[in-house]
């Protein structure tokens, strides 16, 4: 008994943690529809600057905590300063801009604490006066574990009665329940959305304080604590302080006696519990539904076939593209193919994205399940290259026929959220079942079934352009036939497609799961050109990447993922072997380009110069 109430104290501890997080991400995103993939930076910086005052002052009860404080109230001014430069700017772009602009944020942010701080990680001083235990019913708890576990509940009390007894907090639901309506009866906007935004970062300023103590500083906060930031939203409910709380404290307690008792999964509870709730609450356990259905992507012209003289000047690129790496040596050939793998990667996510309005957040699922189909069958079954190679794509679509049911059940960020925990569970696994899969060993030996004429990195780089090539065109083929436009009009307007005898549900689906059978055809051209798989392939970054690839291209055109993918990938690869400050300068990059062309490269090309 006394190990569980250890236990149970340690995960309420962690909860009251999540929930500060949760709190500040759920306010912002009720207030502002922003979800702000910068939050978990903010906490990060939080911890950052709270080791830096508490080190620099001596260790006494008031520098300490008041040293908490002080950090968390930076950090809310980071926050309002983001607000007023950035987020100001782009309210009326499209949630998955936004996306693409926080997370240029979270870029810099992330080099501008490497350049202070260093990437070593950092130990904070105990907490002054909570250094002890007391004995709760025989367990031997941490003072300071009671008094993190004290502040989320008190928090949440102080929220609870802005938030419904004060101006302000009428304010703050009027927002939330209607922006245009409470902007025609006098809200000032741009105020209320600055304090909004700094109270959330002060929450995760705060949170970031408080964990100092707890556990190390390190450059690796930021995306840990998002996500699961994200499931306590999602599962609570988007826009609601009170899911956010319960669904902290349940999440807390998942961690301490998962870890206790699953050790081996606890990865995968917490995904498993989201996908359970959103199975049963698509809008979370206090979320409310949309109030329309139609998709959060903006509706746009129809795409339409080339014009004569843009298949001849495609015909000149291709031509290029092809030729020139052969001039460049190796390098330029395996830059060019990993440039080509991550257009097909993007271009699979945009079909599903740009015609559907599906956002996925776990693309990178169905790209993993590519690559290990590939490793697998070579390791185990000592499959040919192609056998192996046509393997991946149909396993990835079965997989995606299976998954897709549950997913497209939920709508928006719900529905990206369950992709999310899909590509988790599989990344778990695969980390995990060292006997399959080597765990993160991973599978090496790949490239010892490849042809002898594909052995150079030119030869299978002009292999992977021609079933890129194929792929992007059977996309495109796919776009402009009578399913796309059934799929755009599910996208436009749900209800409007149902009423002309479109089956939506069955549009979206399978176009989900078209969009996993190309992902998977990138994730084994992936696994051959680098020789290996491992459990990275179906990380978080990797579906980041590709959503990013998609949006700086242009999520309204057909040949964005292909530009996003030059763009995105050359110049990431080209400031990391340029400079150590890549990330400052890429953050930078994707910034101006979702503030200054929110319709991405190819959007803002065709509109400044194409006139049709």
């Amino acid at each position: 008994m006394d190990l569980v109430l250890a236990q149970a104290t340690t995960g309420l501890a962690y909860g009251s943690t999540l929930f500060l997080v949760s709190a500040g991400l759920t306010l912002i995103f009720g207030v502002t529809r922003i979800v702000n993939f910068a939050h978990g930076s903010l906490y990060m910086i939080g911890a950052y600057i709270a080791y830096s005052i508490t080190t620099s002052l001596a260790s006494t009860p008031v520098n300490f905590f008041g040293g908490l404080l002080l950090a968390a109230a930076m950090v809310a001014l980071l926050g309002a300063l983001i607000e007023v430069v950035l987020l100001r700017r782009i309210y009326r772009s499209s949630e998955v801009f936004q996306l693409l602009a926080t997370f240029g944020v979270v870029l810099i942010l992330q080099d501008l604490a490497l350049a202070i701080w260093g990437p070593d990680e950092l130990f904070a001083p105990r907490a002054p006066g909570l250094k002890g235990s007391v004995e709760i019913a025989g367990a031997w708890v941490p003072q300071y574990s009671l008094f993190v576990m004290a502040v989320g509940p008190a928090v949440y009390a102080m929220l609870w009665f802005t938030i419904t007894r004060t101006r302000w907090g009428l304010w703050v639901r009027a927002a939330a329940q209607d922006r245009e309506t409470a902007g025609a009866l006098g809200l000032n906007e741009p105020m209320l959305f600055t304090s909004v935004v700094a109270l959330g970062a002060f929450l995760a300023g705060l949170a970031g304080a408080l964990q100092i103590p707890r556990e190390t500083v390190n450059l690796q906060m930021d995306l840990a604590i998002l996500i699961e930031a994200f499931v306590v939203v999602v599962v609570g409910g988007l826009g609601s302080v009170t899911g956010a709380f319960w669904a902290a404290m349940l999440i807390g307690m998942l961690h301490a006696l998962g870890t206790w008792w699953f050790p081996q999964s606890t990865l995968v509870l917490v995904f498993l519990v989201m996908a359970f709730v959103l199975a049963v609450r698509p809008y979370g356990l206090l979320g409310r539904a949309p109030s329309s259905t139609a998709s959060h992507m903006r509706g746009h012209a129809p795409f339409v076939p080339l014009a004569n003289h843009w298949r001849v000047l495609g015909l000149v690129a291709l031509t290029a593209i092809a030729v020139l790496p052969s001039l460049f040596g190796d390098y330029a050939a395996v830059l060019a193919t990993e440039i080509a793998i991550a257009a097909l990667l993007a271009a699979s996510l945009h079909f599903g994205m740009g015609l559907g309005g599906i956002v996925s957040f776990g693309h990178a699922a169905f790209y993993g399940i590519g690559a290990y189909a590939v490793a697998l069958a070579v390791k185990y079954l000592s499959a040919p290259f192609v056998a192996a190679l046509l393997l991946a794509p149909l396993l990835a679509g079965v997989a995606a026929l299976l998954v897709g049911k549950i997913v497209l059940r939920s709508k928006g960020v719900y529905a990206a959220m369950l992709t999310l925990a899909f590509a988790q569970v599989l990344w778990s696994t695969a980390v995990q079942w060292v006997d399959l899969t080597g765990g993160d060993n991973g599978v090496l030996g790949l490239w010892t079934v490849l042809p002898a004429s594909l052995a150079s990195p030119l030869t299978y780089y002009l292999a992977t352009l021609a079933l890129v090539v194929a792929s992007l065109f059977a996309l495109r083929r796919l776009a402009l036939s009578p399913f796309g436009f059934a799929l755009r009009a599910t996208r436009d307007s749900e209800l409007r497609a149902e009423a002309i005898g479109i089956d939506a549900r069955q549009v979206r689906w399978l176009a989900f799961a078209t969009g996993a059978t190309f992902a998977g055809v990138a994730g084994a051209l992936q696994a051959f050109h680098k020789g290996s798989v491992f459990p990275t392939t179906l990380s978080v970054p990797v579906s980041v990447d590709a959503l990013i690839t998609v949006l700086l291209g242009g999520v309204q055109t057909l040949v964005g993922p292909v530009v996003g993918a030059i763009a995105y990938h050359g110049l990431s690869t080209e400031l990391t072997r340029l400079t150590d400050h890549w990330r400052l300068l890429l953050g930078l990059a994707i910034v101006l380009l979702a503030v200054a062309f929110p319709e991405g490269i190819v959007g803002f090309v065709r509109r400044r110069f194409v006139r049709t």
